[in-house]
């Protein structure tokens, strides 16, 4: 991946906890990379094909002079989110904000947050069996891609499914998608669950009848293991149900525990039936 680089960009700013330091204000140093693919803009020595890194210098002027947070990780994480939806061809950012006159009364040079973000690939599977199944994933992949910083690239065909676990009830609609997000494993589950939830999800039966279920399949290559959150979804290689959308939408991609293409699982599990 290519970088594009912008080293101690000077902005008069108000941050700071201090009323003093959002009254009257101070230099901030701001140093950015910026990971693009610029080989197409390189070989057609073409501007529209990269990123105008002038326009990322005046974007993060504009950000800093329109507004006043407290803390410099806070500026550092606006200023590194807002350059990743402005500018699409930037994958990942890292930047840091110095503060060279924090008020600190010993000698020193600058205090300083560095930050990294980056666009995430998350596969999600999705599925109801109440009500109008069709309406309610539908309108589940309308709330996530209402999220600013989600954005659905595609989905599956719906498939017809026996109930997984507990079986006395009636047939589920599943499908899957790849989400393009911002947001890490935790907030990601939260804004499924806060979908869930908005959609009439009620957890009373494991395994039981659901107006609508989204659960994180796969998120990059992760490996997460945490009282909240299970990645790659736990005996996903086991499940027709998700691994036959999974298939049409990701074939070519790895299970990271299991080593073998999504492709190759759903053969497999198929062979075993």
């Amino acid at each position: 991946m290519d970088k594009i680089c912008i080293e101690n960009l000077e902005i008069y700013a108000r941050h700071g906890v201090y009323p003093e330091e959002n009254k009257l204000g101070q230099k901030f140093v701001i140093c950015a990379r910026l990971y693009v693919d610029a080989s197409q803009a390189a070989r057609q020595d073409d501007l529209s094909l990269s990123v105008n890194y002038g326009e990322v210098c005046y974007y993060i002027k504009e950000l800093m002079e329109t507004h006043t947070f407290r803390l410099i990780e806070t500026v550092a994480d606006v200023l590194a989110r807002e350059i990743l939806l402005k500018f699409p061809l930037v994958q990942r950012v890292e930047l840091e904000v110095k503060k060279p006159n924090a008020p600190i009364m010993l000698p020193f040079e600058y205090v300083s947050v560095a930050v990294e973000r980056q666009w995430h690939n998350v596969y999600v599977g999705i599925g109801s069996n109440m009500g109008n199944r069709e309406t309610l994933i539908r309108n589940a992949m309308l709330l996530l891609n209402e999220q600013r910083d989600c954005q659905i690239v595609k989905g599956s065909s719906l498939f017809v499914t026996a109930p997984y676990g507990y079986t006395d009830q009636p047939e589920f609609l599943n499908g899957c998608l790849l989400v393009k997000t911002l947001q890490n494993p935790q907030q990601f589950l939260d804004t499924l669950h806060a979908i869930e939830l908005r959609l009439g999800r009620e957890r009373k039966i494991h395994w039981g009848p659901r107006t609508i279920d989204l659960d994180i399949l796969l998120y990059d290559d992760a490996v997460i293991s945490t009282e909240t959150l299970t990645v790659p979804h736990i005996d996903m290689q086991n499940r027709m149900f998700v691994l036959k959308p999974l298939d049409e939408i990701a074939g070519f991609v790895r299970h990271p525990l299991l080593g073998k293409t999504i492709h190759q699982l759903c053969a497999e599990l198929e062979e075993r039936k």
